[in-house]
């Protein structure tokens, strides 16, 4: 589903990583069996790999890390959020159009 640039989070490696990340840091919370998910999830990789390096896609297992999605109040999937600097500056949530998240990701512009 996701390649070697894809980073997954569990709620074992999640501060970890997120204190490390320079960039931006999109947190794709999705599930196994939710099709919106799936079907956003090739563009967000696209978006990744189009930044050259600036932005780095993580993915959380919703049914795997309940703890996370809790905390960060995720209620509906896929939820996308955009962390900068190991804090959440926005959000998507649903399967947008690539537009709208090169649009949050251009504002968020390292």
């Amino acid at each position: 589903m996701a390649d070697s640039a894809t980073v997954h989070l569990t709620e074992a490696n999640f501060e970890e990583t997120l204190s490390r990340n320079q960039g931006v840091l999109m947190v794709d919370f999705w599930a196994e069996w939710c099709g919106p998910c799936k079907a956003i999830a090739p563009v967000l990789e696209d978006l990744a790999k189009e930044s050259a390096g600036r932005v780095t896609l993580a993915k959380v297992n919703v049914d795997e890390n309940h703890g996370l999605a809790g905390r960060f109040g995720i209620r509906s999937i896929p939820t996308v959020l955009f962390v900068k600097a190991g804090k959440v500056v926005d959000q998507v949530i649903g399967a947008v159009p690539k537009a709208k998240l090169k649009e949050k990701l251009d504002a968020l512009a390292v």
